[in-house]
C-alpha cells in the first residue's frame, strides 16, 4: 500500500506569487507550467469549449493523463475567436508572470495576440513559445509532434538493436524534455526582471532543441570517427560489460561496469578471474570490442538465479547491479513506498489516483499536491470577477459563446 503523503494544500511555495496563462496544449507545456504549479505558482489553463487535447487522452474513460500533468491548476474556459474573450485574456495579461502557448508559428500573431502586443501591456511578462521546430527555420510550419522530433533529433537512429528497425521511445520524451528545459528558461527569465530589473522577453522553445541537447556529443564523435554512432540495444559504446541480463524467473537485470575495478569485480564474483589478464578483456576498450562474447559469459551466469537472487549475489560483491522492474514491481517495492515516489491522492473516479511525486525535493519550501485537476471552466467566476466581470455580465459572455464551463470531455480513445 502505498504512504499517505503530507499534501499541505496551506503551505507556501517558492513559486508563491508567480501567476501563469498557460495557453499550451498537450504534454511539452502542461509539463513546464506543472512544475510551477507544483512549487506554487498560480497557473490558469486557459481552455477553448473542448478543453485541452490531453483531457480525451484516456484510459477504461477515465482522463488519467489530465489528472497527472493537471494537478495544481485552475481552469478558465475562454473561446478567443471570439474579441470579448481577447479582451479578458489581455486585461488579466497585466497581471501575469507568465504567458504559455504552443500553437503554430504565427498563429499567435493571427489571434491579435503577438508577442508586441502581450509585452505592450506588460513590459515584465516572460512569453513561452511552444512548438515543434522552433518560431525560425525552413521547417518552422511542420507538425509539431514529439514523435517526428524523436526521429529527425538522431534518437531513433541509434535506439534499439543493430539488426533490427530504429525503435522510437513508448512515452512522451520530446515533450517531457521541452517541458523541463523550458521551466528551468521561465525560472532565468524571471529572475532577470525581479532581481537585475529587466524587461519580460520571448523563450522560443522547439521540441527538437532539448531532445537533441540530451543525446551528447554526437555530432563531435561523428567528426572525429567518421562513423554514425550504431544501434547497440542496451550495450554501451563507452564502457563494458554493461547490458540487460535475463534471469532464470525471466525477469531481467541491469549491470554496469563503467570502471576497471568494477569490470574485475564482476570476473571474480562469476568465478571467472581468469578474465581479468584475458587480452580480450584486459582494458575497458577490449571490453567494448568483445562485448558480444563477454555478455555470453555473463548471461550464462545471471540465468542460474532469479531476478532477486542475482541483486542480492552481486550487491554482497559490490558489484553495480539493479533489477529492471516493471509497474507491478514499483507498485510493491520498499525504497518506492519509503521514499513516496508514487503518491495517492484522492479521486472522484479512482477513489485514489497515484501519481509521482513532486520533483526535485526543496528541503525549507517543498512542492506539494494541492488540487486535483479542475473541470473545465471551473474557476471561471473566480478568476473573471478580478478583470471586473460581475455575475450578469458573466452570464452574457456565457450566452455570447466567449467563456464556457461543464462539458467535461469524454476519451476519444481509451486503452
Amino acid at each position: 500500500m502505498l504512504k499517505k503523503r503530507d499534501y499541505a494544500p496551506g503551505k507556501r511555495g517558492a513559486l508563491d506569487g508567480v501567476r501563469v496563462l498557460d495557453l499550451s496544449r498537450l504534454v511539452a507545456g502542461n509539463t513546464l507550467t506543472g512544475l510551477l504549479a507544483d512549487f506554487g505558482a498560480e497557473v490558469i489553463k486557459v481552455e477553448p469549449a473542448a478543453g485541452d487535447t490531453l483531457r480525451a487522452w484516456c484510459t477504461k474513460d477515465v482522463q488519467v493523463n489530465w489528472k497527472l500533468y493537471a494537478r495544481n491548476k485552475k481552469s478558465l474556459a475562454l473561446e478567443l475567436r471570439k474579441p470579448e474573450a481577447r479582451d479578458i485574456l489581455l486585461k488579466l495579461v497585466e497581471k501575469a508572470d507568465v504567458f504559455v502557448e504552443s500553437f503554430r508559428p504565427d498563429t499567435l500573431e493571427s489571434m491579435g495576440l503577438a508577442p508586441e502586443i502581450l509585452l505592450e501591456r506588460n513590459p515584465k511578462l516572460v512569453i513561452v513559445r511552444i512548438s515543434g521546430w522552433g518560431q525560425t527555420g525552413p521547417y518552422r510550419r511542420r507538425p509539431g509532434f514529439g514523435t517526428l522530433v524523436e526521429g529527425i533529433s538522431g534518437f531513433a537512429s541509434f535506439n534499439g538493436f543493430a539488426d533490427r528497425e530504429p525503435v522510437l521511445p513508448p512515452i512522451y520524451l520530446a515533450d517531457s524534455y521541452a517541458g523541463l528545459y523550458g521551466a528551468s528558461g521561465v525560472l532565468i527569465a524571471l529572475r532577470e526582471v525581479e532581481v537585475n530589473g529587466g524587461r519580460g522577453q520571448v523563450i522560443d522553445l522547439p521540441l527538437l532543441d532539448p531532445l537533441f541537447t540530451v543525446l551528447g556529443p554526437q555530432a563531435a564523435s561523428y567528426r572525429l570517427t567518421g562513423k554514425v554512432k550504431p544501434r547497440t540495444g542496451s550495450r554501451s559504446t563507452n564502457s563494458g560489460p554493461r547490458n540487460a541480463y535475463r534471469a532464470k524467473d525471466g525477469h531481467y537485470v541491469a549491470l554496469s561496469a563503467s570502471t576497471q575495478k568494477m569490470a574485475e569485480r564482476v570476473f571474480t564474483s562469476i568465478g571467472r578471474p581468469d578474465l581479468i589478464d584475458n587480452p580480450r578483456y584486459r582494458t575497458n576498450a577490449d571490453r567494448v570490442k568483445n562485448a558480444e562474447e563477454l555478455d555470453a559469459i555473463i548471461s550464462a551466469f545471471v540465468a542460474k538465479m532469479t531476478q532477486a537472487e542475482n541483486v542480492a549475489f552481486f550487491e554482497k560483491a559490490e558489484v553495480t547491479i539493479g533489477p529492471i522492474y516493471d509497474i507491478t514491481q514499483i507498485l510493491e517495492d520498499p525504497h518506492f513506498i519509503e521514499r513516496e515516489v508514487i503518491a495517492d491522492y484522492p479521486d472522484p473516479d479512482m477513489g485514489e489516483f497515484p501519481m509521482h511525486h513532486v520533483v526535485p525535493r526543496l528541503s525549507a519550501t517543498p512542492g506539494a499536491i494541492r488540487t486535483r485537476a479542475p473541470r473545465l471552466g471551473q474557476h471561471n467566476r473566480e478568476l473573471l470577477r478580478e478583470v471586473g466581470v460581475d455575475d450578469a455580465r458573466y452570464d452574457e459572455l456565457l450566452a455570447q459563446g466567449a467563456v464556457c464551463e461543464g462539458g467535461e470531455t469524454k476519451a476519444g480513445e481509451s486503452e
